[in-house]
């Protein structure tokens, strides 16, 4: 079965191979040419929090947002007005 996986260089060039599952040979980079190995990614799904089809993660981010708005406003608040 081959998946697309993700490799790095020791220069840090990120790239992507579509390769069997059961082949761990290091790849040459597609920029520099060294030796590159599969890195760990994540691969699940991300949560809209906006689009409301999902409740909890809309809650969560509803609290962030209060919370963030929250300390910019009292950071606001301590370093006074702010003359342009």
């Amino acid at each position: 079965m081959r998946r697309m996986f993700d490799y790095k260089c020791p220069d840090g060039h990120k790239f992507e191979a579509f390769i069997d599952v059961d082949d761990k040979r290091l790849l040459p980079c597609k920029t520099c040419g060294k030796n590159s190995q599969r890195i760990l990614t994540y691969g699940g799904p991300v949560l809209d929090p906006i689009s409301g089809d999902f409740p909890s993660a809309t809650r969560r981010w509803t609290l962030n947002r209060h919370i963030k708005i929250a300390q910019e406003r009292r950071e606001a608040v301590s370093h006074g007005p702010s003359h342009l």
